[in-house]
């Protein structure tokens, strides 16, 4: 059960508590009137504005994504040191290129993460995702989705885009249950 329609009054409790410490920390202040004013603010704020936001899917498995962050603070450091070996390195023949990865998420948030996953790594960036919006009839199947991504140093095409399925999409699509 999402949580948007256990409590109709508090759509996003985690923004809520958000908005009270950031609404109390800009004031610097914990005076009574604060203390009001930041729960107003944090109830009112996520209630008008949830008609707004786009539904996502939950994370379901926490750890999981917790585990998939330290994955990717860990690939970060790795990259880092592989591209300044490269780029400082004796052997300065770079073959950069565009790879097309094939998506199997469906979901804009989790492919917003794996996108800017791939981003954050050094030595890749991503380029695009397309087909991004589609119009289709019902009952129609959706189109197949690519990431676009540039590297620094394409050396095997394939090997990148299985690295980056395995290593990136799959834990995503267990996270978000996609």
């Amino acid at each position: 059960m999402r949580l948007d329609t256990r409590f109709k009054w508090l759509p996003t409790p985690i923004l809520s508590l958000l908005l009270f410490f950031v609404w109390l920390l800009l004031n610097n202040s914990v005076s009574a009137g604060h203390l009001v004013l930041a729960t107003i603010l944090a109830l009112v704020i996520p209630w008008i504005t949830s008609p707004f936001r786009t539904k996502q899917p939950l994370v379901i498995k926490p750890w999981l994504a917790f585990r998939h962050l330290l994955l990717v603070l860990y690939d970060i450091i790795t990259a880092n040191v592989q591209v300044a070996i490269l780029i400082l390195g004796p052997n300065k023949k770079l073959t950069p290129g565009f790879v097309k990865v094939p998506l199997d998420l469906t979901h804009s948030m989790p492919i917003t993460i794996l996108a800017s996953t791939v981003s954050l790594t050094p030595g890749t960036v991503s380029a695009e995702v397309y087909p991004w919006r589609e119009c289709f009839t019902e009952g129609e199947k959706p189109k197949q989705r690519f990431l676009l991504i540039h590297v620094l140093n394409l050396k095997d095409e394939q090997a990148l885009i299985d690295t980056i399925k395995e290593r990136y999409e799959a834990p995503l699509k267990e996270i978000f249950q996609c």
